[in-house]
């Protein structure tokens, strides 16, 4: 009987270490600048072991973040948990949540400075970010607040292709997309992401054109999470956005090329243009040709 109940609890020793282990992906934020109630401005959480990586903050992000932690019961995601932050570009679609970002986990109780990742520009912003809110800084570091005198802090880096961050639970490699004007000027700054885990491979777009570069980073990858925008919903948009869209990201057709290039394990589709078309219309014209799986990602939503 003793040794049943060694082998049971031993069982559940090893299954409690494989649940920690196991590589979650909670998408956060899955719109754009439109305005759509039920899509949050860009962002996704890469959670391993307890700690949560971010990838871009588009408005709602910290609120976003608390939903999940309430519903997965998962407090790598609570405010004062959100500690880094990798940003793919700096359109403000992305970036409009790095000030509640900063001060909002702060206010909460994250006493570590804000771990910031992205392309040139980045550190520019977090200081202006920072000079922006000084008075607020000011009073709650001085006015007899409850607060910390750390965790409003940023440590921003700013990344060029290659790996950029490694601990103990992922190693972060940056690489350069194509998006448009960002990529002018002999200076890249737009990147995609590879999350490597000890259990999965996951591969983040950013805003892109089509690049063989997204084929080469996944490669067989767990998780291809790609923007995009409907065919047929472009034919309908003015001849300027047009011109825009075609230069700056990804239409299904181009996104079957490279995913059937790609080969992942599940495409993702977030930040999408859809244009009065819908999420089975868009799917539909990926699986034109396309053969793999593919979803449409909502807010909040869990791989």
């Amino acid at each position: 009987m003793r040794i049943n109940r060694l082998l049971i609890i031993s069982a559940l020793c090893l299954a409690s270490a494989f649940a920690q282990q196991k590589t979650q992906i909670v998408m956060l934020g899955t719109g754009n600048p439109n305005t759509d109630p039920e899509r949050s401005g860009p962002a996704t959480a890469i959670v391993v072991n307890g700690a949560s990586y971010l990838v871009d903050c588009g408005p709602g992000v910290v609120r976003r973040a608390s939903a999940a932690a309430k519903k997965y019961k998962m407090p790598a995601l609570e405010s004062a948990n959100l500690k880094t932050v990798f940003i793919t570009h700096l359109h403000s679609d992305h970036t409009l949540g790095l000030p509640d970002l900063i001060f909002s986990p702060w206010v909460l109780g994250r006493a570590e400075p804000l771990k910031v990742y992205g392309p040139p520009g980045v550190k520019a912003m977090t200081e202006h970010v920072e000079a922006a809110w000084a008075e607020d800084i000011r009073i709650r570091t001085t006015g007899g607040e409850p607060s910390n005198k750390t965790g409003y802090a940023v440590d921003a880096h700013e990344v060029a292709a290659g790996t950029i961050y490694k601990d103990t639970n992922v190693t972060v490699t940056a690489f350069n997309v194509k998006h448009g004007a960002w990529n002018e000027g002999g200076i890249e700054r737009a990147v995609g992401y590879i999350f490597q885990t000890a259990d999965r491979k996951i591969v983040i777009s950013g805003d892109t054109a089509p690049t063989e570069a997204i084929a080469k980073a996944c490669n067989g990858c767990d998780l291809l999470i790609h923007e995009v925008y409907s065919q047929a919903g472009f034919a309908l948009r003015p001849p300027e956005w047009k011109a825009y869209h075609s230069r700056f990201h990804t239409s299904s057709g181009e996104l079957a090329k490279i995913a059937t290039d790609a080969k992942p394990g599940l495409l993702v589709l977030y930040h999408v243009g859809f244009w009065g078309q819908t999420e089975d219309s868009v799917i539909a014209e990926l699986k034109q040709s396309y053969s793999g799986k593919v979803v449409s990602a909502h807010d909040l939503d869990i791989y």
